[in-house]
């Protein structure tokens, strides 16, 4: 695919809604008292009303979960983590409930960057594969699969992740 140079046209956002264009780079942690609820077959995995949201030029909000509202007894640790240049280093996470098990489905800092020191111990997951809510709404995934963004009735793009999107 050839170079992009220019950013998409962002959408309108309507009464109520953001634009994810309007979020800063570097992105910035923001405490959230929404209704959050990550489910895996049927199971509450999390869930809390105190959640943060890490908040990123083109990128749908992404929520951390404080570790009390998560139950980590579903949880394994994994050997793998990743570097992010604004946090710091991931650990990965594999979740497993009866039959069903995600693999580095959730993710969290343990030492994150003094920046985003509000996201240590939080756990944050991939939408892709769990059923995630906001406020008992449906999240969907962000596009791409590299990406662990919430897309919500609330935030407006084009995101980070479609075809063509490489180069923002």
């Amino acid at each position: 695919m050839p170079f992009q140079s220019r950013l998409p046209t962002p959408e309108v956002p309507q009464d109520g809604q953001e634009s994810v264009w309007e979020y800063p780079r570097p992105p910035i942690v923001r405490a959230s008292n929404v209704s959050v609820k990550v489910q895996l077959a049927g199971f509450v995995i999390a869930e809390s009303n105190k959640s943060v949201r890490v908040l990123e030029t083109s990128h749908p909000p992404t929520y951390y979960l404080p570790p009390a509202d998560v139950n980590q007894s579903y949880f394994t640790k994994m050997d793998r983590s990743s570097f992010c240049e604004w946090k710091g280093n991931a650990t990965y996470w594999d979740i497993s409930v009866k039959e069903s098990e995600v693999r580095a489905g959730s993710w969290s800092y343990d030492q994150p960057s003094s920046a985003f020191k509000q996201l240590a111990g939080y756990f944050s997951f991939y939408p892709a594969s769990f059923e995630c809510f906001v406020d008992n709404k449906l999240v969907i995934p962000q596009p791409g699969q590299f990406y662990g963004g919430w897309v919500t009735e609330d935030v407006v793009g084009p995101f980070k992740g479609v075809t063509g999107s490489q180069w923002w």
